[in-house]
């Protein structure tokens, strides 16, 4: 029987689209450091940027997470080979996995100094908590881990549309200002023009995290749940997007100098739901390095459960020890990089899709 013509099992496309939406909200998007780079940044065209994320998230998306479900038979499907050849595709299996490293790193640290914060508790500790909690996650394995994970996504989501949205409705009247933001804003961006960072933004999540789409897509239960997954995890990323751009925006004046502009901007809100705010940020910190967590130990694996748990307790504690980066210096340098990196195979993506 076709599975795409069953009865559509919503639990399922609603954890398929909890999953898609996790990988993307991490401690950046979260903190809104990403959004303010690649899209709050340009001013007035971030709008542009949005809409041309959409077309991208929705395009790219669905193709990656249909293919991971019609290949999910053969063990051996390599991914990054199916849409930028062999040799290609064999230098990308080993560059993402080596560039989520430092990325780790830096978010568990990052977890670290927000539980230190809000709650006093010792920096190194608290690194330490969030690297064992990654640890721990990715021994439950993957399917227990995307149910934890979409869970997470649309919690964060729904917290970050709160905090957007009572701001846009109360600083609307600010959208005038605009222009006058533009020289602080400017120094955040992410790419030499407004058009670049919108490719680039797509570029990235998708590079990154195609491994990690590819076995979400496997663990659908039929080809329309993947599709619809896949479609609803966009828009609710998009939409959030848009809002959170739009908020920080109308304060470009105050928020474009900060780290955490959310932050900013739940303080502004109130006391209590910055506060709550800390609790996401640790959240969303988790949701990114336990998804890198998954993708760099399935590279190194040995194909023995015993030999990968001692391969992934390493990495744990490599990433707690490595984590010296600045948080925004990384986002900044780094993603934009690998945002470059990732051009031909988003080129393949859809290429591939039209093909077929």
């Amino acid at each position: 029987m076709d599975n795409s013509k069953c009865s559509t099992n919503w639990g399922g496309v609603f954890r398929c689209a909890g999953g898609f939406m996790a990988w993307v909200i991490g401690s950046g998007f979260a903190t809104g450091q990403e959004v303010l780079q690649f899209f709050t940044s340009y001013g007035y065209e971030s709008f542009i940027i949005v809409l041309i994320n959409l077309v991208g998230f929705l395009l790219v998306g669905t193709a990656i997470l249909t293919t991971g479900y019609e290949k999910r038979e053969e063990a051996d499907f390599e991914q990054l080979q199916y849409y930028c050849g062999r040799r290609l595709g064999t230098f990308y299996s080993w560059m993402i996995p080596v560039t989520l490293v430092p990325s780790m790193s830096v978010l568990i640290s990052g977890a670290g100094a927000t539980l230190n914060e809000y709650y006093g508790l010792n920096h190194y500790v608290g690194a330490a908590l969030m690297a064992g909690a990654v640890l721990v996650t990715y021994f439950i394995g993957f399917n227990r881990l995307v149910k934890v994970l979409s869970f997470i996504g649309p919690s964060i989501i729904a917290f970050c549309l709160l905090v957007g949205v009572i701001t846009v409705v109360r600083d609307f009247g600010n959208i005038g200002d605009v222009p006058a933001f533009e020289e602080a804003l400017a120094v955040k961006q992410s790419a030499p023009n407004w058009v670049i960072s919108a490719i680039l933004y797509v570029s990235y999540n998708f590079l990154c995290g195609s491994v990690y789409y590819t076995q979400l897509g496997k663990t659908a239960g039929s080809l329309k749940e993947a599709r619809l997954g896949a479609v609803i995890g966009a828009l609710g990323l998009i939409a959030a997007i848009a809002v959170i751009s739009t908020a920080i925006l109308l304060n470009g004046g105050e928020a474009a100098a900060l780290d955490i502009p959310n932050l900013y901007l739940a303080k502004k809100i109130s006391w209590v739901l910055g506060a709550v705010f800390s609790v996401f940020l640790v959240l969303g910190i988790f949701s990114s390095c336990s998804a890198m967590m998954w993708i760099v130990c399935q590279k190194f694996s040995l194909k023995d459960p015993k030999k990968d748990r001692w391969i992934a307790a390493a990495i744990s504690v490599g990433t707690f020890f490595l984590g010296l980066l600045s948080f925004g210096e990384l986002i900044g340098a780094f993603y934009p990089f690998i945002g470059y990196c990732g051009l031909i195979y988003m080129i393949g993506v859809i290429k591939k899709k039209f093909t077929k």
